[in-house]
């Protein structure tokens, strides 16, 4: 039998430490995700508010309401993609290609958010949509892949890995988000004859080089990588290899025509994106994506019943993971909308853009990681148990936004207030990620049986997906709700979770059938 780091062709992994101690693979998936993330998050930083600028400003005049909600259909969106991206991959694609084609899809999208043309906007949001399917799961499994099972760098590998993560995020708002939003780079524009407000589409194509650089890379080091992720599970068999490429031959151009025949639709105004259709037929498709998943897993009868108590306790993870990032992922939208016009942007007496305030988050990882990463080892087998650190998460999270409601209250009417609110804001989040989101990783992946590994990744994915969702859905009453209530109401369902999985925590962890 072939030993894993003979099936990834690497030689010794222990003789290959070229990459602080790692393998020199590792490298090049650190700089293609760090660019990803550069492209992600950038483009994010300042998509909600060109969404909803008006048209006059070169944004598409779309009203708070709606903008909001297609905001949160597109973040929720990018991580339901990982699921059918994760299964093309295992079944047909294989992991490296699955990076190469997604990245190729997330430039152009970015690149066709670059024109100024209403129609190309969607194109480019749903490329980026498919792009980072591809893209995003599979380069963490060649992550693993560059290891054998036994090697003791493998944590430590994601450690960095992760860190090139935050790096793109740290950056990416800092780049795009100065071309958008600073008065000197719009100057400039005007000077070179060019209409100052085309710098919301520089923002764009800032993202898009940043994913082509990413994509050059990749290409030029990819041979770093040996065979990792070359080949999908099915490879060894042409059987199986053949019958997966015909399911997905079959379901690619059902989605195609779907997409098509919607895109017709949406272009020759048959169907009109108002807040209410798009939350219907997005809910719709979120509802059945679910049900398939859990009917799947808890339909099979050859589970034990401590397999099947785990899934159970699966089932609250996501939930308490949907509850999470619908607080947590409103960075973009109600945090955004806070940022640009109730928040005093200066600093030692300097105006910044509104858009840095979307690098904070990943800056306070850099810092805090570390720190978390000590005191779980300091503490030891006194640590709380998992169910207890998702309750802490999310707690905190609610609690970063009702640190929020004084200063909403005290912005009513147009006033600004200092940066300290929102610095305390994404402090607490950040605290609460590093209690949940982790943690939440390692769960999933100590309560799936082998044979359903990915399916329950997936439903971590998902849980990501329904809270964007519902993140979305909450921001969208950014201008119709006082704030302060909008920030009340949104707080309290994390947080009365939180506190039974504090409460229960004991009871929980018994359903995870000795699983701490």
């Amino acid at each position: 039998m072939a030993t894993a780091t003979q099936t990834a062709g690497l030689g010794d992994p222990k003789s290959d430490r070229a990459f602080f101690g790692h393998p020199t693979g590792l490298s090049t998936l650190f700089f293609t995700e760090m660019w990803e993330r550069f492209s992600y998050y950038g483009m994010r930083a300042f998509l909600v508010l060109y969404v909803t600028a008006d048209v006059a400003t070169g944004g598409m005049g779309i009203d708070t309401a709606t903008g909001a909600v297609i905001y949160g259909v597109y973040t929720s969106a990018v991580y339901l993609a990982n699921i059918p991206g994760g299964w093309l991959a295992d079944k047909v694609l294989g992991q490296r290609r699955a990076v190469l084609y997604g990245g190729m899809f997330i430039a152009a999208g970015h690149f066709s958010l670059a024109v100024p043309v209403k129609t190309t906007f969607f194109l480019g949001l749903l490329l980026i949509i498919l792009g980072t399917g591809l893209l995003k799961p599979n380069i963490s499994v060649i992550v693993g892949q560059l290891y054998s099972t036994q090697d003791v760098r493998r944590d430590s590998a994601f450690s960095l890995f992760y860190m090139g993560i935050n790096l793109g995020a740290f950056l990416g708002p800092i780049v795009c988000g100065y071309l958008v939003q600073d008065a000197g780079f719009r100057a400039m524009l005007t000077s070179w004859g060019m209409e100052p407000n085309s710098a919301w589409h520089w923002g764009f194509g800032a993202a898009g080089v940043g994913m082509t650089l990413g994509l050059i890379q990749y290409l030029i080091q990819g041979r770093k990588l040996g065979s990792a992720g070359l080949e999908p599970k099915t490879a060894s068999s042409p059987d199986v290899y053949a019958k997966a490429k015909q399911q997905a031959t079959l379901y690619i151009g059902i989605g195609a025509v779907v997409l098509a025949a919607l895109g017709f639709f949406v272009y020759n105004g048959t169907v009109v994106l108002t807040k209410a259709n798009v939350t219907t037929w997005f809910s719709i498709l979120l509802f059945v994506v679910t049900a398939a998943i859990f009917g799947t897993l808890f339909s099979n009868k050859e589970w034990t019943a401590v397999e099947r108590k785990r899934f159970w306790m699966i089932g609250v993870y996501f939930a308490a993971a949907a509850f999470f990032w619908s607080v947590f992922e409103q960075a973009g939208s109600t945090l955004n909308f806070f940022a640009l016009n109730s928040t005093d942007n200066h600093i030692f007496g300097r105006e910044f853009p509104s858009t840095w305030w979307q690098s904070v988050n990943a800056m306070m990882i850099f810092a805090l990681a570390p720190v978390f990463a000590w005191l779980w080892i300091k503490l030891g087998t006194s640590q709380p148990n998992t169910p207890a650190k998702f309750g802490l998460g999310l707690v905190g999270v609610g609690l970063g936004f009702l640190i929020l409601m004084p200063a909403a209250q005290m912005a009513v009417g147009g006033a600004k207030v200092g940066p300290i609110w929102l610095l305390m804001v994404y402090l607490m989040h950040t605290v609460a990620e590093l209690c949940l989101s982790p943690v939440g990783l390692s769960a999933m992946t100590k309560l799936a049986p082998a044979k359903v590994m990915s399916l329950v990744m997936g439903i971590w994915f998902l849980g990501a997906s329904i809270g964007n969702f519902l993140g979305g859905q909450a921001a969208s009453f950014y201008e119709s709700l006082p704030l302060s209530t909008l920030l009340l109401v949104v707080a309290l369902f994390p947080i009365v979770f939180g506190l039974a999985m504090l409460i229960f925590r004991n009871k929980l962890t018994e359903m995870q059938g000795g699983i701490k």
